[in-house]
């Protein structure tokens, strides 16, 4: 399989199609770094100073522009499983955020093909 931009935009950015436990989680992983790196860089630096406000307006970027890619995984994930994308919606609940994040996790999808795609980790 060559990799190529075009398959991170499908990833990170699209709807449609499918994907993996496996690719879910290490791109969920991804997107999760991203987040904690300037949450981190913020927690490094003296409160009230101008470098504090540097690092939490970059952390709240970051976090506002990971939402998309957060919810498009999750969506061809819950596809993979012959789920609508709908249910990503849990995503936004406090609890529930975690346990479906686990579910999306470990939940097997489906070996044949369904309405969402015939392969996993393809696009529709």
């Amino acid at each position: 399989m060559v990799v190529s931009s075009n398959n991170y935009i499908w990833l990170f950015f699209s709807f449609s199609g499918r994907v993996s436990r496996w690719v879910y989680f290490l791109a969920s992983l991804l997107v999760g770094i991203a987040q904690v790196f300037p949450y981190y860089r913020l927690l490094l630096v003296p409160e009230g100073s101008e470098a504090a406000a540097t690092w939490s307006a970059i952390f709240l970027l970051v976090l506002a522009g990971s939402l998309w890619p957060h919810v498009a995984l999750s969506v061809k994930r819950l596809h993979d499983f012959n789920r609508e994308g709908f249910f990503a919606i849990a995503l936004f609940i406090p609890v529930l955020s975690i346990i479906t994040f686990f579910v999306l996790c470990l939940y097997p999808g489906d070996r044949q093909a369904n309405r969402f795609g015939s392969v996993t980790n393809s696009r529709r």
